[in-house]
């Protein structure tokens, strides 16, 4: 039987990774959710206690509301990794006891029965793919990318629209490159664009523009414009990341 673990990288969100289990709780079913695992970069911000308490919260909940023997509570957990989202996604990767693995940024939000929709899509023979996204923005400029996400295009993909994949595939194809700081999930999008095997749900997940707001729209498009060019040129993951580190907050 299928079963989904969701595995969230974070580094310094205290303040919205409580929103984000309570919106997945809300969102799936306990049936198809095996477990939820939080992988911490190093965070500063008391970002493992909000975790942490917000995990006994809910495990308390589900002992008083439910029988014990019928209990099938979503395991939430969260695990200490090195920093470095690829890192972190593996190391996750590496702990996770469900058959589909189900990345998701600590700021995207999935639609309602998003499970469900993985679910249908992997039992018919699809292992890897994401959903739509829209911005928490009426910008135009980003009004217009979240609409070209509905695209099965690679030019058109990115992490904030999340990843779902079989652990099976994941493993065969050697997971996230751990030499990329930045650029990590549009070079695992690449591999599986290669072997033709990304489905695109049609489905609107909601990710926070607050990059956007922080560098500007247009300043951080163009930023991201030229390290999508700089990739294609062959540059290295090391040259990336200090052209972001240098342009990019």
């Amino acid at each position: 039987m299928s079963n989904i673990s969701v595995i969230i990288p974070i580094l310094n969100e205290a303040q919205t990774i409580g929103t984000l289990l309570n919106h997945i709780l809300e969102t799936a079913s306990n049936d198809n959710i095996l477990e939820i695992i939080v992988v911490d970069g190093g965070s500063t911000d008391g970002s493992i206690k909000s975790v942490k308490t917000f995990a006994s919260r809910y495990n308390k909940l589900q002992r008083i509301e439910t029988p014990s023997d019928t209990l099938k509570a979503i395991q939430i957990r969260c695990i200490l990794s090195e920093k470095g989202r690829a890192k972190q996604m593996n190391f996750g990767a590496q702990h996770a006891h469900g058959t589909i693995l189900y990345f998701l940024h600590a700021d995207s939000f999935p639609p309602k029965n998003f499970d469900k929709y993985i679910l249908e899509v992997v039992e018919k023979g699809r292992e890897a793919g994401c959903f739509i996204m829209k911005f928490d923005s009426q910008h135009w400029w980003l009004t217009l990318a979240g609409f070209l996400t509905k695209l099965n295009w690679k030019a058109c993909r990115g992490g904030d629209q999340s990843l779902f994949i079989t652990k099976a595939l994941f493993n065969k194809i050697g997971g996230y490159n751990e030499s990329f700081t930045i650029y990590e999930d549009n070079d695992l999008i690449a591999k599986l664009y290669k072997i033709k095997q990304f489905t695109v749900i049609q489905r609107w997940l909601t990710t926070s523009a607050r990059r956007y707001q922080i560098n500007g729209v247009w300043k951080l498009q163009y930023h991201f414009m030229v390290i999508h060019i700089k990739k294609s040129l062959g540059a290295s993951p090391s040259s990336l990341t200090a052209y972001y580190k240098k342009h990019i907050v």
